[in-house]
């Protein structure tokens, strides 16, 4: 297991790397051994205020530039992600923890969101509206909305960066992102792709910081036209009321704790294999994981059997090594919160059929676990635990479960297993979400939106959805 060369980290402002000199600072850390590996250098107030000069100074020279030029150099960068796709892949792993091979699907992944946007920036069409009067011409046009700061998080540190820096680049907007600085190294990799494919200077910048100073900043100057933000709900909200005060447009997906329905005419080896490989997939940390599961109560032992065996089985380790199934989590606050979560599900009678527990003295490993007979009001069962805790609970009827799953505010995914075209239809009508799988878990791929409602926030990326979120519509009547 050889541990690639980590990347010497910098913020981009202008076309230029600045280092830490005469800059405050925070360590990255490994999570699989948690010591240090880099040092992030955090911008100062004078970084941000030069980060957006140059975005907005960048912005006339992007607009301006046709959609075939734009597109030429977002396939250039994605090709170069591509080439290099072992080398950040490794930074990613080594910063976040996760299995090698999930990273390299990650990158993988983040190259085909910006191809995809570098070919739909071509197709940003406007329309004609028929006249109601002689000599007199209406057409719709669509337009990049300006300078755009966007705000992304430490579980996926490829792909989200991707989603906003794509879509927004594609539609002719000028970019501030904001990357967490927990996990720095995958977007500085990702941003030298885009300045090597030839992105003009001040086009992209990349800063790192203290999460509430560099929103409130950049939030705050008249010259960010949207904001764009990946994260928890309570940190929507906050930033949503920040961008109050200047109309910002905004784009939101916050935190799920999505439910999985699985019915009794499914498949269940079938059904529990794929529901074990997606819970556990990064940890459990992610925005999609199923995380509660209503299970009908014909099948529910053997289906919690089948699905236990193969927690139970998950190989865990550094993420380096390639027979690693499950990485560490990312943080040591990750480790505290699983080890609350079932302090509070043991008090309120969940039976643990397997894990419960922090594995090793280094790191931050948690053993995938599994928790049965909870109640609706669990804890488990009404926060999202974001790690590799499974909670799950029973249900007799279809109407009963589409109203718990419900039941709590949030909506951005869910799932369900069944063999019933009528069921299928059923949920798919019934469930109050923004993203659907039924008897799959791919509910996230370029060309789709993604994206959730109710306290899982509003607007969305991907597909034709996340290009217009970088948009204004201009009416132009001529006569």
């Amino acid at each position: 297991m050889n541990s690639p060369a980590y990347p010497r980290l910098g913020l981009y402002i202008g076309g230029e790397w600045l280092d830490a000199r005469a800059r405050p600072g925070k360590d990255v850390i490994d999570p699989a051994v948690g010591t240090p590996i880099a040092e992030v250098p955090f911008a100062t107030e004078q970084d941000l205020h030069r980060a957006v000069d140059s975005a907005v100074s960048a912005y006339p020279i992007w607009r301006a530039t046709s959609a075939h030029k734009r597109s030429q150099i977002l396939r250039g960068a994605a090709q170069l992600m591509r080439e290099r796709i072992e080398r950040i892949a490794g930074t990613l792993t080594q910063e976040q923890g996760k299995p090698i091979a999930e990273s390299r699907m990650e990158i993988a992944l983040s190259a085909d969101i910006v191809d995809w946007y570098a070919e739909e920036g071509m197709r940003l069409y406007g329309r004609i509206v028929p006249s109601r009067t002689l000599g007199t011409s209406y057409r719709v046009v669509q337009e990049p909305v300006g300078p755009v700061a966007a705000f992304t998080p430490w579980n996926v540190p490829a792909v989200t960066p991707c989603r906003k820096i794509g879509g927004a680049l594609a539609a002719g907007c000028t970019l501030v992102i904001k990357a967490a600085e927990e996990t720095p190294g995958a977007c500085v990799e990702i941003v030298k792709a885009f300045e090597d494919a030839g992105l003009p200077k001040g086009v992209l910048n990349l800063v790192f910081g203290t999460p509430h100073d560099i929103s409130a900043q950049l939030i705050a100057d008249p010259a960010i036209r949207k904001v764009s933000f990946t994260g928890s709900t309570a940190v929507g909200k906050h930033l949503a009321k920040l961008a109050a005060d200047g109309l910002k447009r905004l784009t939101m997906e916050l935190g799920g704790h999505a439910p999985v329905l699985v019915f009794n005419d499914c498949d269940v080896e079938k059904a529990a294999s794929m529901c074990v490989a997606a819970k556990f997939r990064n940890a459990g940390q992610v925005c999609v994981s199923p995380t509660r599961f209503y299970v009908h109560t014909s099948i529910f032992d053997r289906f919690v059997g089948a699905f236990t065996q193969r927690a139970g089985a998950i190989k865990t380790g550094n993420g380096l090594d390639p027979e690693t199934q499950m990485g560490p989590l990312a943080n040591g606050r990750r480790v505290d919160a699983m080890r609350s979560l079932l302090d509070s599900a043991r008090q309120e009678g969940g039976t643990v059929m397997t894990g419960g527990a922090a594995r090793g003295e280094a790191g931050y490993f948690f053993q995938p676990t599994v928790v049965t007979d909870l109640a609706d009001s669990a804890r488990l069962m009404t926060e999202e635990p974001f790690g590799p805790i499974a909670g799950f609970a029973r249900f007799d009827s279809l109407d009963e479960v589409i109203h718990r799953a419900n039941s709590l505010p949030y909506g951005l995914a869910s799932y369900a297993f069944t063999e019933s075209l009528r069921t299928a239809n059923a949920i798919s009508e019934g469930l109050e979400v923004g993203m659907l799988g039924v008897n799959t878990f791919a509910i996230s791929v370029p060309e789709t939106p993604f994206g959730g409602v109710k306290d899982s926030g509003y607007g969305y990326e991907g597909g034709i959805e996340g290009l217009d979120a970088y948009t204004v519509k201009k009416l132009v009547a001529q006569a």
